[in-house]
């Protein structure tokens, strides 16, 4: 605020898990809500729905916690004129509704509302130890329901029965689910480049591959791990090619990176994958709970930011999904690691290798 001449700043978040409200007040959200800073004076969590404001006054580190009345739009108008802000310079944080910034321009038309997302993002780039904790944690429980996986997987099993074999242990830990991406397939008959985020009804058959992307949760903060299993066999000489390439990629980035390497220095390191003839379809490295830095190879490159520096205490996730040029076969190989000062520590303990399950 002090750095960009603020009165006040409104952060917005919507749904559970609302990352930048939970991040602020511990609260882990709800249907919608507001926090609102101010120089001088308490901050307010405003809130929806009624009936989740008691559980909030019980998680929520801000103490002024507050339902936004019938219409969330009318609440916020209602506190900014309480707090003497229709006039000042407010810094605004989070996919606002369309109806609600048209209020407040509307009835407090004499602030000036400045866009503040990428830096408040920017803020969270860089983990506390306690956060780094929960990210243990959450890297734990990610471990844990991998091997539930491969312990569960059967012939005949349905490919939307899985999760089921993830979601209990979370659950049973006091974590919950982040995500839980699986495609499978004939490993002779390839069809699809990704980790599938909505899964089929298609029955498990041995031969079979299954690519994954799982991240398990804990108070705010998720691991993610990345692994290939098979059922009945290992992977065919075509699929172990696929496979060395995206643990080779790996590899090559988790030694390269740490304080003071640069995203262009990773992107460049990253071009193994086309040199060994693949390509890669989604971000090869992402912040934890999808921070910066975001990026791809410099051959695939499609994100805006310039350069950006990793630096020490940065948690990110390491995760080439290589495929092939024509899209018809893909994998995702890596896991959640710590930046330090000369190399990566990755908070995962799952074995880097490809799971062959008996079914």
């Amino acid at each position: 605020m002090s750095e960009n001449g603020l009165d006040a700043l409104l952060v917005y978040g919507a749904g559970r898990y609302a990352s930048e409200v939970y991040w602020l007040t511990d609260w882990p959200g709800g249907r919608e809500a507001y926090v609102l800073f101010q120089s001088g004076k308490d901050p307010v969590l405003l809130m929806q729905l009624y009936n989740h404001v008691p559980m909030a006054r019980v998680l929520s580190v801000v103490k002024d916690v507050r339902w936004a009345g019938a219409n969330t739009g009318n609440g916020i108008v209602a506190l900014l004129q309480e707090r003497g802000l229709a006039d000042k310079k407010i810094g605004l944080v989070g996919s606002i509704p369309h109806t609600q910034y048209q209020k407040m321009r509307d009835r407090v038309s004499g602030a000036k509302f400045v866009e503040l997302g990428g830096k408040f993002r920017m803020l969270r780039t860089i983990k506390s130890a306690e956060e780094i904790e929960r990210i243990r944690i959450a890297s734990k429980l990610t471990d844990d329901s991998m091997r539930s996986l491969g312990e569960g997987i059967k012939i005949g099993m349905r490919e939307d029965e899985m999760p089921a074999l993830i979601e209990p242990v979370y659950l049973k830990a006091g974590g919950y689910a982040g995500i839980h991406f699986m495609t499978s397939m004939p490993m002779r008959d390839p069809h699809f480049p990704v980790p599938s985020q909505y899964h089929s009804n298609r029955k498990l058959e041995r031969g079979d591959c299954i690519i994954t992307e799982i991240s398990g949760a804990y108070w705010g903060y998720s691991g993610q791990i990345h692994r290939t299993y098979s059922i009945g066999e290992g992977p065919t000489p075509e699929w172990k090619r696929l496979h060395d390439a995206a643990v080779e990629v790996f590899q090559v980035l988790a030694s390269a990176i740490k304080d003071g390497t640069t995203v262009r220095e990773a992107e460049e390191a990253a071009e193994v994958v086309h040199r060994r003839g693949y390509t890669i379809y989604d971000d090869l490295i992402h912040g934890a709970n999808q921070y910066p830095p975001i990026f791809q190879t410099k051959s695939t490159a499609r994100h805006e930011e310039g350069d950006m520096v990793f630096r020490e205490n940065m948690v990110i996730v390491i995760q080439p999904n290589v495929i092939t040029k024509d899209e018809k076969m893909g994998l995702q190989f890596g896991e959640t690691l710590v930046v330090r000062k000369d190399r990566c520590e990755s908070l995962n303990k799952f074995p880097r290798e490809w799971i062959v399950c008996r079914g």
